[in-house]
This record gives C-alpha cells, structure tokens and sequence, in this order.
C-alpha cells in the first residue's frame, strides 16, 4: 500500500475528531475530494431536484472530474491538516 494511500486513510479517520463540524462548503469539498480520491470521476446518474442534499454532493463531486485520484488524496490530506 504507498504511503498516499495511509496518509488518506489516517486523515479520513481524523475527519471524524475534528474538534468542531465544519461548515457546509467545507464538508461538501471534503466530501467530493473523498469520492475522486477513492472512486475517481463522478459516472453517477444526477439526482432530481427533490433530493437536495444528493444534487450538491454530486455536483461537488463533478467539479473534480479529470482531477489525479492521488491529487485528490493529497488536497483532503491537506484540507483535514487545516481543519485540525
């Protein structure tokens, strides 16, 4: 396993001891960076406009479309060290 990939996995498992809830843009981006590091581009059907919630992750999701899965990986790494 490389070291990007123990690094994401110890900073995913800090993620849930953050000392306070970050607000909703940020979890929103700590969501979609999650999903490009771990799964790669977005291939989900969008949501309708009834689910809300599922519609803003997906979006926030696809704005990292093409994005390095590793860049990814790197950038929630370095986003959960600031939160923390």
């Amino acid at each position: 396993m490389s070291d990007l990939k123990t690094q994401f996995e110890a900073a995913v498992a800090n993620s849930k001891n953050l000392s306070e809830r970050p607000d909703n843009m940020t979890l929103l981006k700590l969501y979609a960076l999650y999903k490009q590091g771990s799964v790669g581009d977005n291939a989900e059907k969008k949501p309708g406009f009834a689910d809300m919630v599922g519609r803003a992750k997906w979006d926030a999701w696809n704005t990292l479309k093409g994005t390095a899965p590793d860049a990814a990986m790197q950038q929630y790494i370095d986003l959960i060290e600031s939160l923390s």
